[in-house]
């Protein structure tokens, strides 16, 4: 389990992507786990952290292309 003291979504979306799978603590959020290198929407959560978790899929998925085409 990596800790992160505020979102940085950057640095999480890296950790996602060389870990693929695993849980993460981001504060305010709670806890995030990602399997396959993306993320997992909690069945009942804040509408802030679906948000965040929309938002990280996002770029997993944004850098996935970029390396495809790149």
């Amino acid at each position: 389990m990596r800790i992160f003291p505020v979102y940085a979504p950057k640095l999480i979306v890296k950790h996602a992507r060389i870990f693929v799978s695993g849980v993460v603590w981001v504060k305010d959020l709670g806890r995030l786990e990602f399997e396959k290198g993306r993320f997992l929407l909690p069945r009942q959560s804040l509408p802030k952290v679906k948000q965040a978790v929309v938002e990280l899929n996002q770029m997993i998925e944004l850098q996935h292309n970029e390396a495809k085409t790149a």
